[in-house]
């Protein structure tokens, strides 16, 4: 096979193959912050896949800057994709139901995960978020990438102090 044939074939492999991570779905060894229910495949607690911090951090690490209402200046936001976090539990679905601890619930479509690169912050400047400032998990949008995200809709998808996802 000709190396343009194998390079052209090695691509079109890639394209449709569904990421995977070295990472499995152990039990968490921490507190749990993070539960997954609903339309999952890969489960590590009953009917539940569920996270703590070390688990998080594992997954590949993503930043972006982005002003948004609740900061006087722009902000650094890293953490794992959502789309990742998803990708782990084999998730299949059309909405995710998010849960703060206040039991703040909002719906966010699927689509949005991947088409805007919702990140599932756990830093924000570099620095632990803490209960008390919107921690210990941020769902952000990159606001600052698009004038449609800055908007109430994309707002109120954003949910901190998140402890719970069910894919619907």
């Amino acid at each position: 096979m000709n190396p343009r044939r194998a390079f052209t074939l090695l691509l079109a492999l890639a394209a449709t193959t569904p990421l995977s991570f070295a990472q499995s779905l152990d039990a968490p060894k921490g507190r749990v912050i993070l539960s997954v229910s609903g339309k999952i495949e890969a489960k590590n607690k009953g009917d539940l896949a569920v996270f703590d911090m070390a688990m998080i951090e594992k997954l590949p690490q993503h930043s972006f800057t982005t002003r948004t209402p609740w900061y006087d200046k722009p902000v650094k936001f890293t953490g794992p994709l959502l789309s990742d976090v998803l990708a782990l539990v084999k998730a299949s679905g059309t909405q995710v139901s998010a849960v703060a601890i206040n039991d703040y619930k909002i719906s966010i479509p699927m689509e949005d995960i991947g088409k805007h690169g919702v990140l599932m912050a756990r830093l924000i400047d570099d620095k632990p978020i803490p209960v008390r400032s919107k921690g210990p998990l941020f769902v952000v949008y990159p606001f600052d990438n698009a004038a449609v995200l800055r908007s109430s809709v994309y707002y109120e998808r954003s949910i901190w102090q998140l402890k719970a996802l069910d894919i619907q």
